[in-house]
């Protein structure tokens, strides 16, 4: 191998590694970006500088109708933070025996013009009034979620 080889090698690594380092720091930048689009919890200054937080705004809640791990007429708040439901015991509302429910099944997401549902990519979908949602959808007061084998109405 002559050097002229070796150079020309040398050269095309140099280039690789340049190109993997700028992308490494485009996928930084971007996910930092994207976490600063997040809302932010605010906060108001009083007079004498105090802060007071804002009180959470409550979005409904949901009434369970039917569910193998959760009892019939119990109700979850939805406030002003988002609430995910599935089987694993990471989720806000935990629903273990619903051999049906994906480990991270959906998420509500309150929002200014009302609570929405998310599907996070489970493998038997989510339902709202018997119908599988394939895009995030605004709940109306009545609607029924299901949700593996466990049923929830939203009420306002």
């Amino acid at each position: 191998m002559s050097t002229v080889d070796v150079d020309e090698a040398l050269l095309v690594l140099k280039i690789a590694f340049l190109v993997l380092l700028y992308l490494f720091i485009w996928r930084i930048v971007r996910t930092a970006s994207r976490d600063l689009r997040l809302p932010q919890e605010s906060f108001v200054l009083t007079p004498d500088g105090a802060r007071e937080r804002r009180e959470r705004q409550v979005a409904g809640r949901l009434v369970v109708l039917e569910s193998p791990s959760l009892n019939a007429g119990h109700a979850v708040g939805v406030d002003s933070a988002a609430l995910t439901v599935g089987r694993g015991a990471q989720n806000d509302v935990a629903i273990e025996r619903d051999d049906f429910a994906s480990a991270s099944h959906a998420r509500f997401l309150p929002r200014r013009d009302g609570l929405w549902l998310e599907d996070l990519g489970s493998t038997n979908g989510t339902f709202v009034n018997g119908a599988r949602i394939p895009a995030p959808r605004r709940l109306a007061p009545g609607d029924v979620v299901r949700i593996g084998e466990t049923e929830l109405r939203y009420e306002i």
